[in-house]
């Protein structure tokens, strides 16, 4: 008789999927990522009209770690971005599946996790300063993960709706133990910040490359499919664009999309991808006024690998 699936609830990933062990965990998946051959397929994409997206991201981690599927509804809401839905991992040997995760909140962890690590790879040791641009759940799971890879003076965060901003802002300020100031614009935010975490359900730019100051760290989050970009061409110009996974950002990420087909950019532009990075493969930050910047979509074996920990590790203490 098959045994079910192990069900993980949002607060079971919540209880055990901390940032640090995740930054451990997707170590090896992005190097794995960017020195494999597993995952050729591209997420796909079911558009629910405006504003709401249905996706499926597949992927495999290779050998007897497992394969699965991430699928996900990505909409656009009063109170920001939401993603929801489901991580199903099946075993490498039957084939059956073997844990299904609350998709939410391993997405929430896991995408502020690979920021950080990202950070940690290509920021400069001594920055200290950060600026959130946009108020919903990744923006306080940011301040949370990047603040245990660089010791911040400040942070600066910026939204659309200025109630939410000071909500958030007392919020993550309360949670971290940092100083958080609330202000006008998103160039006001940026103008001084070592590193930039772009977190909006944005269509459209909200940050200018011409903000950007040299030496500065950009996270680009939040726009993961092809219809958004969160920063304009300037940005990709004027800096080393690393991403995730190179086919994907190449045929998915907004801000390269539109700078390549304006002219303004173009696909051998692109850094390595921060697996080769981690891997020792390719170089990082190569001076301290270097601009760097990582485009995150998101790749499934981010999800299915910490599933994957989560499913071989319950039951620990």
């Amino acid at each position: 008789m098959r045994t079910a699936p192990l069900f993980l609830d949002a607060d079971s990933v919540a209880q055990r999927l901390g940032y640090a062990p995740c930054r451990e965990i997707l170590r090896p998946a992005m190097i794995g990522l960017s020195t494999g051959a597993e995952n050729p397929l591209l997420r796909s994409f079911i558009a629910l009209g405006e504003g709401r997206t249905f996706a499926l991201m597949p992927g495999n981690l290779g050998g007897e770690a497992g394969f699965g599927a991430k699928l996900v509804s990505v909409f656009q809401t009063d109170q920001g971005k939401t993603h929801d839905g489901l991580v199903i991992l099946f075993d490498a040997q039957t084939g059956a599946p073997v844990c299904v995760a609350d998709g939410g909140e391993v997405t929430r962890i896991r995408t502020a996790a690979m920021s950080a690590l990202a950070t940690d790879a290509l920021a400069r040791p001594d920055a200290r300063r950060l600026a959130l641009l946009g108020a919903g759940v990744q923006a306080q799971a940011h301040a949370e993960a990047l603040t245990q890879v660089r010791e911040f003076d400040e942070i600066c965060l910026w939204a659309r709706n200025p109630d939410q901003a000071r909500s958030q802002a007392s919020a993550i300020e309360a949670g971290v133990g940092v100083p958080v100031r609330v202000v006008q614009s998103s160039k006001d935010a940026v103008m001084d910040a070592d590193v930039v975490c772009t977190v909006t359900g944005a269509r459209d730019p909200i940050l200018s490359g011409e903000w950007v100051k040299p030496g500065a760290h950009v996270n680009l989050v939040g726009s993961s499919g092809p219809m958004a970009a969160e920063t304009d061409a300037a940005l990709l110009q004027g800096s080393t664009v690393f991403p995730d996974h190179r086919p994907h950002v190449l045929a998915h990420g907004g801000e390269v999309r539109r700078a390549i087909e304006a002219g303004a950019f173009a696909e051998d532009q692109l850094g390595p991808e921060i697996g080769q990075v981690l891997a020792g493969d390719a170089p990082g930050r190569q001076s301290e006024a270097e601009i760097t910047v990582y485009k995150s979509l998101g790749h499934a074996v981010q999800d299915l690998s910490a599933v994957a920990w989560l499913y071989e590790t319950h039951g620990e203490n």
